[in-house]
């Protein structure tokens, strides 16, 4: 029986980071499907909007080998509609987020992965607007 694994992101200024979760995500399961946070989610969540826009980063996600089918994630609210909608067998979030998704439990496996250390896209855009 196949597995399908939801994760979600805003994926802007893509970086290795990213990839090595995403990978890491394919590897519970058979498809793996990406929510991509909408520009003004990102706006009203992170308090900036994207460097690159909801198209573009759709596009870089959706390229990868990894990933399967790639989704607009509109609001943090319909997180439990959206695993219902595709499916998902697991829940995959980064582990600065641990313990905050246990809720979808119900719905599906949670896990959490450990970021990759010392990448942090903040970090990789004000370390270029200090150029």
């Amino acid at each position: 029986m196949s597995r399908t694994v939801v994760t979600f992101g805003t994926f802007d200024v893509f970086h290795v980071g990213h990839l090595r979760v995403l990978e890491r995500a394919a590897e519970l399961g058979d498809r793996l499907v990406v929510g991509v946070s909408a520009d003004a989610l990102n706006e009203r969540k992170k308090g900036r909007v994207p460097v690159f826009s909801q198209r573009e980063r759709l596009a870089i996600v959706a390229a990868l080998r990894v990933v399967d089918e790639v989704f607009v994630e509109e609001s943090l609210e319909a997180k439990r509609d959206y695993l219902v909608e595709h499916g998902a067998d697991v829940l995959v979030m980064g582990d600065d987020w641990a313990g905050k998704f246990d809720e979808f439990s119900d719905v599906c496996e949670v896990v959490y992965l450990t970021r990759t250390p010392a990448i942090s896209t903040t970090a990789i855009i004000e370390h270029i607007a200090e150029m």
